[in-house]
């Protein structure tokens, strides 16, 4: 098994903040005796916090075999064949032997729609889930912002050695999205703009919008345009990749830019261009932005 995928599942299980919100959510939707669908079920902690609020019956439903073997372990570890069914394959084709009451599924990229939880999820419900029946996250939304960072990452290229210019190796920086994990809060130029809102188990999926504006509302330095997302778990339970928690899993989405002055009522225009190609929408660093500043008329 590729030991990259162990110790990302590693990581996202020492995720506490995440398994608390799943926990709690779960808390308040599952009644005694109910079914549930977990879809990308991976190492099935959230099958298991299921079965932990009163599931009757789950089933998990995991794409990669890799990892369903190890699910499968886990099933046969902890003797749960009776309450727990494995189902390896796709999820959009499946067809539950029962309609499930619940269906929950943690595929939140970084950016947010890249996994592709929406319409993976829209498919399940429609075939999979009770009249009336909860899905968790229920709603998935991902913002842009134009920033301007404190002194870190791609807020760098300046005055890194006092009275000496730095600044030329903006010239071979090529525009391609980067993950980061943020050490300083950066600075925002502009209020956070909606890409995607998507209400999930209710589609088809709305999907991205192509273009969108960015006014400025503070002098500054544009540095990069930032994408994050929040998935709305459940009633007054939320989960966001930003602002960053202690021990988050999930990095920001930053498209990097050259470093330019912008005032006041100046507008950031940005088109969204994800990827094109059979599995490439899944990565978030393929995902592309054209970005152009129109400038305020002054007098």
């Amino acid at each position: 098994m590729d030991q990259r995928l162990l110790v990302m599942h590693q990581v996202m299980l020492a995720d506490r903040p995440r398994l608390s919100a799943y926990d709690r959510a779960l808390a308040s939707v599952i009644t005694a005796g109910d079914v549930v669908a977990d879809v990308g079920a991976g190492t099935l902690v959230l099958s298991l916090l299921a079965l932990r609020h009163g599931a009757g019956h789950v089933y998990a439903v995991e794409a990669d075999p890799a990892v369903a073997a190890v699910a499968e372990r886990i099933i046969a570890d902890n003797d749960l064949h009776d309450r727990v069914t494995l189902v390896q394959g796709d999820a959009r084709v499946a067809r539950l032997p029962r309609r499930a009451d619940v269906i929950v599924s943690e595929m939140m990229g970084n950016l947010g729609p890249e996994e592709q939880m929406v319409e993976i999820l829209d498919a399940v419900a429609r075939h999979n889930l009770r009249p009336g029946g909860s899905v968790v996250p229920r709603r998935l939304t991902t913002e842009l912002v134009a920033i301007e960072f404190d002194g870190e990452g791609w807020g760098t290229w300046g005055d890194v050695v006092p009275g000496y210019r730095f600044d030329a190796v903006q010239e071979f920086v090529e525009p391609h999205a980067q993950l980061h994990f943020f050490q300083r809060e950066p600075r925002f130029l502009s209020a956070p703009a909606r890409l995607c809102d998507d209400v999930i188990g209710q589609g088809p999926p709305g999907g991205p919008r192509r273009d969108v504006r960015l006014p400025v509302l503070r002098d500054g330095r544009l540095q990069a345009v930032m994408g994050y997302f929040t998935a709305e778990l459940a009633d007054g339970e939320s989960l966001s990749n930003y602002p960053s928690y202690p021990g988050c899993n999930w990095a920001v989405w930053v498209w990097p830019l050259r470093h330019t002055r912008v005032e006041e009522g100046d507008e950031v225009r940005v088109t969204v261009m994800p990827p094109r190609g059979r599995g490439r929408a899944r990565d978030a660093t393929a995902w592309a932005l054209d970005c152009r500043i129109a400038r305020a008329v002054r007098r």
